[in-house]
């Protein structure tokens, strides 16, 4: 047999899903249950989970584990209670068990309002306070979230209140209900359930509905007259009989009128009456038996009910005026009579306020009284012209007066219209009159001439033939006949060579001018536009003259002779006296070259330069087999100006190779052709030298004068006494051993030909003194110019330089270079002896420094 058991439980839910319960808002998908039980012969189990045929299944078990999974959504509205088989088996035996599962309620339900829509229909004299209607709405939800409250959204003025348990809808204490006012309101009821769980969490949930409110008219408004207040006319042509004016009035109660009745209380003294229907007031007698000019009728409408009752009235005043007929409209007069055009011929430019008057003019109006009160209006360009006076009683003389003299202008209207209105105020036919008034206007010379523009710009190439046209000038004058002529003129320190025609305004060179850019390429001057009056107009004209390419590129000479040395280029310049470019912008090429091929030059800035496979004499000596190698070079010089222009020069270049090696050697190659650059380096290196030094003189100084004493044996560098060194340079000039080159000995503790009295040797400085430099190696020369260059002697010792003899192996090696060819002395002696003088100068200077740090 196989029977259930219990194991630990999950959810609290375990077993065989006896009375098992669970809550309409479980998510779908969550594990809900689990189904345990045992085999008493220890085989292993399945589970299994059905529904009743025809019924929706709502978990799901897995068969192995027991997990019981909802797999549908609840809704204990519509089904609180499930019946499920439940089943276990070992593969041979099997139990089935009836279980009941019981859904819990959740607080998902809104309040549902019963009897939708809810219209109400109540009498506008309902007291306040009564109860009106009664809402009611019910919620599904069980406990609390069943519970249903109400109250209203409050709106601004609102005129009733609900009862929050029973939904009974009262007018407020207070309020009153007016039909004239407002025929319909509008009310919204919210419904609130009490809250509940709802997925674990507090949820009150609530619903709305519009309650709209009809007011019924009562009896409560007297009769309303409609288009107050009453004014009627008795005019001289009336009659009795005639229709003077008629009143209407409507019932204050617009939902359920009575008839209105109409009546004269008093103040018509007998001469009019009063249809109780219609409410027309006629006249009963002639106009000339009345008495009054003006007469006030009191009038009432009367309210009356089914049974003929009075139910409620109400009064007003109809006032009549007796009133001449408007039967004669306005009529403009001229001299001679009724006119209706007026004509005036005057010059333009007229002064402001000025009366125009050759303008005759005679407005009237033959009625009496309001009848002959009209506005006079002046119709045309606005603000030109003003009319006075602008309001007339039966006649008056029109006066036309200028407002705005710039407007009258013949350059714009060679004639003016307006239209002269005269219209009735204050009558209903509003009777009125035009005259048409034509000013004919006469030109005066009120314009200067005008340039099209202020300035004018124009160009012209250089070399243009005498007359040629630079630029058409034109001025326009708006003033007629002779005062429309321009002349044209030209003045100005620029216009020398330019004359201007007098009327076409065409600007153009003198017959003799000639025009040189290169000279001068920019001209401006003023032109003037003058009528015949003399009034006139200035403008300025700016010339430019275009260059030409008219002229070749030039060398200094057409044979040129340069000295170039292995590495360094050598430079050859043109000059194209063109103004602008492209005609004086330069290139250079190579026509032809002998050797060929062994030079490039530089198009921009005719450098000439040897082949990069050229980089020795050697290479020199193997491409030309004279001994001079000098080889010749003709350059030609092209500017970019169209067409073309080119010059050819024939440059003779010696070759020779760098006496000197090295940085310091290259610095002075380079700068061979500016002397002043070499110097300049070597005073702005000492300038720095000397500011660093005295920096750190200053700090030191400072640093001392804070510890009130002094103690520069602290700041000596102490080193064990030894033989010092020195560097021995020759004589820059004047030597008998001919090109003078830096050599310097081997220092050793005894030298047997020192030279102590050599006058290139400075005194010694006084102790304490820094280790000397050590000489460079005689194996190579060139290396004695780069320690030199490269060795600085420390700020707490001193250099001092002795002269020592030349060893016959010295000299041996001074005249020679590493490869073992003669030295090329001649060309070398004046770097050399530059060297040495600029070297012995920055020493002198770096003595001098130290002298001052210790002293």
């Amino acid at each position: 047999h196989l029977i259930f058991t219990h194991f630990f439980p999950v959810y609290s839910t375990n077993g065989n899903m006896a009375l098992f319960s669970i809550s309409e808002d479980t998510p779908v998908g969550t594990q809900v249950y689990t189904l345990n039980g045992t085999d008493p012969e220890g085989d292993g189990v399945r589970y299994g989970l059905t529904f009743e045929k025809g019924s929706k299944e709502y978990f799901r078990v897995d068969p192995k584990s027991g997990r019981v999974t909802l797999i549908s959504a609840l809704d204990r509205e519509v089904e609180n209670e499930m019946s499920v088989l439940v089943s276990i088996t070992d593969g041979r035996n099997k139990v089935v068990e009836n279980g009941r599962v019981f859904v819990t309620d959740a607080n998902d339900e809104k309040p549902e309002f019963l009897n939708l829509p809810f219209i109400v229909n109540v009498p506008e004299d309902t007291k306040a306070g009564s109860s009106i209607f009664t809402v009611q709405a019910v919620d599904k939800d069980l406990g609390s979230g069943g519970s249903v409250t109400y109250f209203l959204q409050t709106f601004p003025n609102t005129k009733f209140t609900i009862d929050g348990h029973s939904g009974v809808l009262r007018i407020k204490p207070g309020e009153f209900l007016d039909y004239e006012t407002s025929k319909t309101h509008f009310v919204t009821v919210v419904a609130k359930d009490g809250g509940g769980k709802y997925n674990g969490q507090h949820q009150v949930m609530s619903s709305s509905a519009t309650v709209t409110i009809n007011v019924l008219d009562a009896q409560d408004s007297p009769p309303t007259f409609v288009g107050t207040p009453y004014f009627g006319y008795v005019y001289e042509v009336s009659v009795p009989g005639s229709e003077i004016f008629t009143v209407f009035a409507k019932d204050g109660d617009q939902g359920n009128p009575n008839p209105i009745q109409y009546s004269i209380v008093n103040g018509s003294d007998g001469s009019f009456s009063m249809n109780s229907s219609s409410g027309c007031i006629t006249l009963t007698t002639y106009p000339v038996q009345l008495r009054n000019e003006l007469y006030e009728l009191k009038v009432q409408a009367s309210e009356f009910g089914p049974e003929n009752e009075l139910l409620d009235f109400s009064t007003t005043l109809v006032t009549i005026r007796v009133v001449d007929l408007n039967n004669h409209p306005p009529t403009f007069y001229g001299e001679n009579g009724p006119q209706n055009r007026f004509e005036l011929t005057m010059y333009e430019h007229p002064p402001e306020g000025e009366i125009l008057r050759g303008l005759k003019i005679t407005v009237n109006d033959s009625d009496q009284g309001a009848n002959a009160k009209f506005r006079l209006r002046l119709v045309g360009p606005g603000r030109v012209l003003r009319v006075v006076p602008q309001t007339v009683l039966n006649e008056a003389q029109v006066t036309i007066i200028v407002e705005n003299s710039t407007a009258i202008d013949y350059e714009r209207y060679t004639f003016l219209s307006f239209k002269l209105l005269a219209i009735e105020i204050d009558t209903p036919e509003r009777f009125s009159a035009t005259a048409d008034i034509i000013i004919h206007l006469l030109d005066t010379n009120d314009n200067t001439p005008k340039f099209s523009t202020d300035y004018y710009i124009a160009r012209i190439p250089e070399n243009s033939p005498g007359g040629s046209n630079v630029v058409s000038i034109t001025a326009t004058d708006p003033d007629s006949g002779l005062w429309g002529e321009v002349k044209y003129s030209i003045y100005g320190s620029g216009a020398d060579l330019f004359l201007i025609h007098p009327t076409s305004g065409i600007v153009y060179t003198q017959p003799w001018a000639t025009l040189d850019a290169e000279v001068k390429s920019k001209y401006n001057f003023y032109v003037k536009a003058e009528d015949t009056e003399g009034k006139y107009s200035l403008a300025e004209v700016f010339v430019t003259v275009l260059d030409q390419n008219d002229h070749p590129p030039e060398f200094n000479e057409n044979f040129l002779e340069k000295t170039m040395i292995i590495g360094a280029p050598v430079k050859v310049e043109a000059v194209d006296d063109d103004a602008e470019e492209p005609n004086n912008v330069i290139e250079y090429s190579i026509m032809k070259a002998d050797p060929e091929n062994v030079f490039d030059i530089n198009t921009s800035t005719g450098e000439i330069k040897l082949k990069p496979f050229i980089k020795s004499m050697e290479i020199v000596q193997n491409i030309t087999r004279q001994k001079d190698c000098k080889w010749s070079v003709v350059v030609q010089a092209r500017d970019r100006g169209s067409p073309s222009f080119t010059t050819t020069a024939v440059v003779k270049i010696d070759i020779t190779e760098n006496p000197l090696s090295g940085p310091m050697a290259a610095f002075l190659m380079q700068s061979r052709d500016n002397p002043m650059k070499a110097l300049g380096m070597v005073a702005g290196v000492i300038s720095v030298m000397v500011m660093i030094t005295v920096l750190i003189s200053t700090a030191i100084y400072m640093r001392n004068s804070k510890s009130n004493r002094i103690v520069p044996a602290r700041r000596i560098i102490r080193r064990r006494r030894k033989e010092q060194q020195h560097w021995n340079f020759k004589a820059p000039f004047g030597s008998s051993e001919g090109p003078d080159r830096l050599v310097a000995d081997d220092v050793e503790s005894n030298v047997p030909n020192r030279n102590k009295n050599n006058s290139g040797s400075w005194p010694k400085p006084p102790p304490p003194s820094a280790p000397v430099l050590p000489p460079p190696p005689v194996a190579n020369p060139r290396l004695v110019v780069e320690r030199q260059k490269s060795a600085v002697p420390t700020v707490s010792g001193s250099l001092s330089s002795r002269s020592y003899s030349r060893t016959p192996s010295q000299k041996s090696i001074a005249s020679k270079d590493t490869e073992g060819r003669p030295s090329q002395s001649k060309e070398g002696t004046i770097s050399s002896a530059l060297v040495s003088e600029l070297k012995k100068r920055m020493e002198q200077k770096i003595i001098e420094a130290n002298q001052g740090y210790y002293y």
